[in-house]
């Protein structure tokens, strides 16, 4: 039942970007790969096709590089025989990481296509049983063929004690050694082309040599003797590097550097992170970072050289790699929701009585948890739009929408529940037009999320001012802070104030911040911004140029000044 849950919320999972198609396709290859073998079940059967449908969209090196994590399990015969029956890439690292037992590997193997059972000639930790099965599939490395078995007329000489005479056990001559040594040579290679010339034709199997990695070079130590040609080099990179002219301040064509550290290494300075390009051998060639100090003889302070590092850059993270961060986030928050969501339903289950007859209070109880789910639902779509528009895997839907009617709109809603406690905006409206691209709910969303924040922190008889504005390149709205805003800001902490308007009045249970950072995010993604600054907070949305009309002639007060 554990097995079934959570591979039914990876299946779940949307997968929009390469980063969610890779975090699904390492999850599934857990799941499966941990399970039991007795995987004959609809779910299952689900999962393998996802898996094939994923396994078409993303790149073979990048399932490849994925089946080679250390962290990665395969365990499971059934999903290392799917595995292989797809393209070399993946059936080959499949291949060298699978950890089966020995029963499983001889059930496999022999119903394993050809070019998989090659990938495992690569092996060295198969039993003695696997290994002779694979030797009598025909597996093997590609060599050339003995000479002793197949050319007879190779065959070695008897010994002298089996010699029929003494002719034939006499000492043959270095030349005629030599010259033997030398036929037989050149008969092995005769004998390995003619095999290939009769061989059946058919096109040649990827044994996986491309899917050796090897490991890029992340730095080395090295010294220089006081000239500046390096003397000693750390490790097997030492004989591409011995005799550059590296702590040279003029090291000439193939390395290059900066004029701060020219002068730094004249001066037999320190010298720190400083960027430095060799133009040398492949291995060595690029950008590096170098680290050095000087080295002086202690008894007559005669200059003797450099001891130090050269190291790699650090990257900067690449954008699939910011999306692969986002799509973690929203993968945690895809696990959140489904506990929740079953919290919710159960809750439902009682507070409806569908399963029989409850008492009151549990009814009640269940209903307060029901209400609780919901809000933490709708918390974390919150949390997921933020994420979205961050990455920028989501864009607001475009339209039309008068930010004037918008505005008004949403602080007369607002008015029942300011009313009573005589606090409200004062809002003034200036200029001409107010027409953004926003769709009309994105608008009053983005709206709610500023006003309903600040009505929930006003106090009571707190009235805050609210300007409008509008001159044809754009859009301004102007909000001053809540003095409960104010203090908060100053001291970290929020005062208490009246849990009822709090609980009546809400942008978002995660506070004030989140939602001022989550319009903001919103504004950005319309090309707008969104500042909090001292006392006042500043909405700008570019405004559309074509309009249909003057939408406020003049400035002054609305219909009320003192609106919710």
């Amino acid at each position: 039942m554990q097995f079934d849950d959570r591979l039914a919320t990876v299946l779940r999972m949307r997968t929009d970007s390469e980063g969610g198609l890779r975090t699904q396709f390492r999850q599934l290859l857990d799941l499966l790969g941990t399970s039991r073998e007795e995987t004959d079940s609809p779910l299952a059967d689900e999962a393998y096709a996802r898996l094939g449908e994923i396994m078409e969209k993303l790149p073979q090196e990048e399932q490849s590089r994925i089946l080679r994590e250390p962290g990665l399990r395969l365990r499971n015969s059934e999903l290392v025989a799917f595995l292989a029956d797809g393209n070399a890439k993946p059936a080959a690292s499949a291949m060298a990481t699978a950890r089966l037992t020995e029963a499983q590997w001889l059930e496999l193997i022999p119903t394993l296509p050809v070019n998989a059972r090659g990938f495992l000639r690569h092996r060295r930790d198969l039993s003695t049983e696997v290994k002779a099965l694979l030797s009598r599939l025909g597996v093997q490395d590609l060599v050339l063929p003995d000479p002793l078995v197949q050319d007879p007329t190779l065959a070695p000489a008897p010994a002298p004690s089996q010699a029929a005479s003494p002719i034939e056990a006499a000492p043959v001559p270095v030349e005629a050694k030599e010259d033997e040594g030398i036929g037989a040579l050149l008969r092995r290679i005769e004998q390995f082309r003619e095999d290939r010339r009769t061989r059946p034709v058919a096109p040649r199997l990827p044994l996986g040599e491309d899917d050796i990695q090897h490991t890029p070079l992340l730095g080395f130590e090295f010294a220089s003797d006081a000239s500046g040609a390096v003397t000693w080099a750390s490790g097997p990179i030492a004989p591409l590097v011995v005799g550059l002219m590296l702590t040279s301040p003029r090291p000439g064509m193939l390395v290059e550097m900066g004029e701060p550290t020219a002068r730094d290494l004249a001066d037999r300075q320190p010298v720190h992170s400083a960027p430095v390009t060799l133009d040398a051998a492949p291995e060595i060639s690029g950008d590096w970072r170098l680290d050095a100090a000087p080295l002086f003889d202690p008894l007559n302070g005669r200059f003797n050289g450099y001891r130090g590092c050269l190291r790699r850059p650090v990257i900067a993270q690449s954008e699939s790699e910011q999306d692969s961060a986002g799509d973690q986030m929203r993968q945690v928050l895809h696990e959140l929701r489904t506990p929740v969501n079953a919290i919710q339903g159960f809750a439902e289950i009682i507070q409806q009585q569908l399963f029989g007859p409850a008492p009151h209070e549990y009814r009640a109880h269940a209903a307060g948890i029901s209400v609780d789910a919901a809000k933490l639902l709708a918390a974390f779509d919150e949390v997921d739009r933020l994420v979205k528009l961050d990455s920028g895997a989501m864009h607001l839907e475009d339209g039309e929408t008068d930010m004037r009617s918008v505005v008004a709109e949403t602080t007369q809603r607002l008015q029942g529940v300011l009313r009573p406690r005589n606090a409200g905006f004062d809002l003034r409206v200036k200029g001409s037009p107010f027409d953004v691209a926003m769709a009309r709910p994105e608008a009053m969303a983005l709206c709610w999320r500023i006003l309903a924040t600040a009505a929930g922190a006003l106090g009571p008889g707190e009235q805050i001012a609210l300007r409008l504005s509008g001159n044809g390149k754009r859009v301004k709205l102007r909000l001053k802070v809540p003095q409960s805003l104010l203090v908060k800001s100053a001291t970290g902490q929020r005062p208490s104030g009246d849990p009822a308007r709090e609980r009546a009045l809400s942008a978002g249970m995660f506070g004030p911040d989140f939602a001022f950072k989550l319009a903001q995010a919103e504004a950005e993604a319309t090309g707008g911004t969104l500042k909090c600054k001292k006392d006042r907070v500043t909405l700008l949305l570019p405004a559309l140029t074509a309009t249909a009309g003057d939408h406020s002639a003049g400035s002054g007060r609305t219909g009320d000044s003192k609106t919710a």
